[in-house]
């Protein structure tokens, strides 16, 4: 095993990040402008299904299988690359979901079944970890990534593999990022491995650790627009970016949204190594870069002024997925919460 500490660690993004994040970059840019993800909201997707055709192309389903499985066998710092880009653009992907997540689970796992399909991007897969509210009695959960081919459902230490079970969309705030309510009455079942409790919590920690680098870039668009935005926009006879209080703000979120940025990228490094430091430096980001992109996104949408609570203005989608994000893989009070645990800090009673 390959350890890094954080003084030894290069944070800089290589050549083949910088290339990789180009062409992510070229291909949301096409498939994914702002008016077709507003439509997202009036039920109509024509983003999703064309963006994924294009990561296809580019291998990206791929990214974290290994070679002799038909993937890239690249590690998580290429994953956090896609991501950061996905959150520039808010767009909807199952790459989190699939290509991360269910992805990091099976290969855990030594599967040589499902993964060759994930990895050439012909099939989709989502891992259920979230029992909701008995509607449909004691098979329902509440999942997202989906629609989804295969679904992977943990059932004590066991994982199973599960087919044709009954989906329903449920509403969601972030109409990128949609719900839905799974119902697995009579779906097919195969076992994918009697003991996979590691396997899941490796996924688990590895989708909070990549998710901390989509955070980053909903905060950095949020950062970069807004900064452009005021150095045009005037108001009594000045540019408002030239306001002194608007400079501090500024200053403060851009100070923010760089420590979130190395936040991320440690702990990308820290799984792409399996260091033993990974569950503190994921806990760490994930609780830091949730917050940061919340209010990243906020101040985007305040300091656009009228603009930025327009529905024609970007500004919403950016906030709606922060707020999203910042609930998907476990709240921030969470990762705080167990960051306490990982370092030994003292409970509330001592």
């Amino acid at each position: 095993m390959t350890t890094t500490s954080p003084a030894s660690v290069d944070l800089l993004a290589d050549d083949v990040e910088q290339d990789l994040r180009a062409s992510v970059r070229k291909a949301l840019e096409r498939h994914a402008p702002v008016e077709r993800l507003n439509a997202l909201y009036d039920g109509a997707d024509e983003v999703t299904a064309p963006l994924w055709s294009a990561f296809v192309g580019l291998g990206l389903p791929g990214l974290l299988v290994p070679e002799e499985l038909g993937g890239a066998g690249a590690s998580a710092r290429e994953a956090a690359a896609v991501l950061e880009e996905l959150g520039r653009a808010a767009a909807p992907s199952p790459f989190l979901t699939s290509s991360v997540v269910a992805t990091t689970a099976l290969v855990a796992l030594g599967d040589t079944t499902i993964l060759p399909a994930l990895a050439s991007g012909e099939q989709t897969a989502a891992l259920l970890v979230r029992p909701t509210a008995r509607r449909h009695g004691p098979a329902a959960l509440t999942t997202v990534g989906l629609p989804a081919d295969v679904l992977l459902l943990p059932d004590g230490d066991a994982l199973y593999a599960v087919r044709g079970a009954g989906v329903t969309p449920v509403g969601s705030l972030d109409m990128t990022r949609p719900l839905a309510e799974v119902d697995l009455a009579g779906a097919e079942r195969t076992l994918v491995s009697p003991d996979a409790a590691a396997a899941i919590d490796r996924a688990l920690l590895t989708g909070a650790g990549l998710l901390a680098a989509e955070q980053v870039g909903v905060a950095r668009w949020a950062l970069e627009t807004t900064v452009a935005y005021l150095k045009e926009r005037r108001q009594f006879g000045r540019v408002v970016g030239g306001f002194q209080a608007i400079k501090h703000r500024l200053a403060d979120l851009y100070a923010e949204v760089e420590q979130a940025d190395a936040a991320a990228r440690y702990a990308a490094a820290t799984l792409a190594t399996d260091d033993p430091d990974a569950p503190v430096a994921v806990a760490v980001a994930a609780a830091f870069c949730g917050e940061a992109a919340t209010h990243a996104a906020e101040e985007a949408v305040q300091l656009h002024g009228g603009l930025g609570m327009t529905w024609e203005h970007p500004a919403h989608l950016h906030l709606k997925r922060a707020k999203a994000d910042e609930l998907l893989q476990g709240t921030p009070e969470a990762h705080r919460a167990a960051l306490a645990v990982l370092v030994n800090l003292p409970g509330p009673e001592a």
